[in-house]
């Protein structure tokens, strides 16, 4: 597995998840190193955007997240993924997935993941960012129904 974050600013790089991720892990290798220094770099405006998966909504998580002063988007329960990483993620996967022949080992994969994630053009990163109000509106019509996000 690999984390990593997007903002109409710089990308943060990717960060290879070794094992399983837990809230401890998360907050001790991706909140902490990463994410704060990413969303100070915004600005005070910046907003976290993470989903309901355990690891990011523990309480060693939250505390953290609150101590951090971090501003962060609240999601429901049981909402739909509207998050623009993963339309990132669609993208990264298509573009090593034109490598050939494949990754010959975990290493190269890794290489090629960083490669092809810095690769992505900012404008591309941007529109997803600002398709976010979009997103939130479809959804709101939809009744948190399908979109076409």
């Amino acid at each position: 597995m690999v984390w990593g974050g997007i903002s109409t600013r710089p990308r943060t790089p990717l960060y290879h998840v070794v094992g399983n991720l837990t809230g401890v892990r998360y907050q001790n290798e991706i909140l902490q190193p990463r994410v704060v220094p990413a969303l100070q770099a915004i600005g005070p405006r910046a907003i976290l955007q993470d989903d309901n998966a355990p690891p990011h909504r523990s309480t060693a998580v939250n505390t953290f997240i609150q101590q951090a002063r971090v501003n962060r988007m609240l999601w429901p329960a049981n909402s739909p993924d509207l998050n623009p990483i993963e339309h990132m993620w669609d993208e990264l996967c298509r573009r090593v997935q034109q490598h050939h022949p494949p990754p010959a080992n975990l290493g190269q994969l890794l290489q090629w993941l960083q490669q092809e994630w810095n690769g992505v053009p900012r404008a591309f990163i941007c529109n997803l960012i600002h398709s976010m109000h979009q997103r939130c509106v479809e959804c709101l019509a939809h009744n948190g129904g399908h979109t076409r996000y």
